[in-house]
């Protein structure tokens, strides 16, 4: 789908879709089985500005849009899901806050250095009894003379074993609203907990973090007291965004492994593609996919014309990830027992898919915040 793309755009996407097929697919398995994504990987992807394409030219970004990241991301995640998922963390939400709200020091000791690859981020906002429901959020900041002290636990925290600072989300004031602040990685108090093994992406990283009796200072309180869960909400849609742009590149790539592998197994003298059932799936496929890659481009053009985009993200996230996860069991039960076999992608296609289905709201969130926009119209 590229009618409604510009020349610049295009370029983009094919840059990103070259790097992609010559830098990121030939060693997606290898990054799988190892549980690591080398960090040269993620150095040439700051080199080719990934991490700064929504961020101004003024400090060291490329000032683009959200559908030219998406666009990127996109073809990033249809060489590797797991490697998508680490930049989208370092060129969103471990950022974000810091260029949002932070001022021109932290720009230049933080912000600057995670846009070329120096330094990585993560956010810390979702705790053993607080996911969906913020309001559930138990972390506390208490003020004390020169900044806070933060005492809590997060977990699900991408990131955390190889992040250099932490964007944190705790209570504050008598009114216990959120409030956002930057937290070095050696900071006294702060301590990464158990890694927490998962069916999928393997390789990202995922921590339990523990901040007992922290001190931060009150420079590195991003932005006001008390407005933490409004400047998270803002972020939402982009997030959802995002993470329908990863999930249709992960289909992506599963149709593309499905279509090969229908086209050349043969079996009773002919080859699968000509068998009804076959072309039924992947026929579906195809048009999933290109329905979830319309949402997903029009919400994120609804955010480049500052129109409302609530609705539309939750539809899109919603529709895009779960179509990508059909498209990738489709896949798999097209290759039959090679589907099930770690010798071909498909099967790591269907583990990873599953990532997407969380973060940034579940479909059953997503499910009631579309009905309740759906009701106001």
């Amino acid at each position: 789908m590229d009618f409604d793309l510009s020349e610049e755009q295009r370029l983009l996407r094919d840059t990103f879709a070259r790097f992609s097929d010559e830098r990121i697919a030939p060693r997606a398995a290898e990054i799988d089985e190892a549980g690591e994504i080398p960090r040269d990987l993620l150095r040439e992807l700051a080199d080719l500005g990934f991490y700064g394409l929504r961020y101004p030219e003024s400090l060291g970004g490329v000032g683009l849009d959200l559908l030219s990241y998406c666009l990127a991301l996109t073809e990033i995640a249809r060489g590797s899901m797991s490697v998508g998922v680490v930049a989208a963390m370092q060129s969103l939400m471990g950022t974000h806050f810091l260029f949002a709200y932070g001022h021109e020091a932290i720009h230049e000791r933080w912000l600057r250095p995670a846009i070329a690859g120096e330094k990585y981020g993560a956010i810390c906002i979702t705790e053993p009894d607080a996911g969906s429901d913020l309001s559930s959020i138990s972390t506390a900041a208490e003020k004390v003379d020169g900044g806070y002290r933060l005492t809590g636990q997060k977990t699900w925290i991408t990131q955390a074993t190889v992040a250099d600072f932490f964007t944190v989300f705790a209570r504050t004031g008598e009114d216990k609203k959120l409030t956002v602040f930057l937290v070095e990685r050696d900071a006294p108090g702060l301590n990464v907990g158990r890694a927490i093994e998962k069916m999928g992406c393997c390789p990202v990283p995922t921590s339990e973090v523990f901040f007992q009796d922290c001190f931060v200072p009150d420079e590195q309180r991003l932005g006001e007291e008390g407005e933490g869960e409004f400047s998270l909400r803002k972020t939402l849609a982009d997030t959802r965004i995002i993470t329908g742009a990863l999930a249709i590149g992960v289909a992506r790539a599963a149709l593309s492994e499905a279509l090969e592998y229908a086209a050349n197994r043969v079996q009773f003298g002919r080859p699968i593609n000509r068998f009804q059932a076959v072309q039924m799936s992947l026929a579906e496929m195809g048009t999933d996919l290109e329905a979830a890659t319309h949402l997903v481009h029009y919400a994120a053009w609804l955010r480049r014309a500052d129109r409302p985009v609530h609705r539309e993200s939750a539809m899109a996230k919603l529709f895009a990830t779960e179509s990508a996860t059909s498209i990738c069991d489709k896949a798999t039960r097209i290759l039959g027992s090679y589907g099930y076999a770690r010798e071909f992608n498909a099967e790591r296609y269907f583990r990873d898919i599953r990532f997407t289905l969380y973060g940034g709201g579940t479909s059953e969130i997503l499910k009631t915040i579309i009905a309740k926009e759906l009701s106001r119209t």
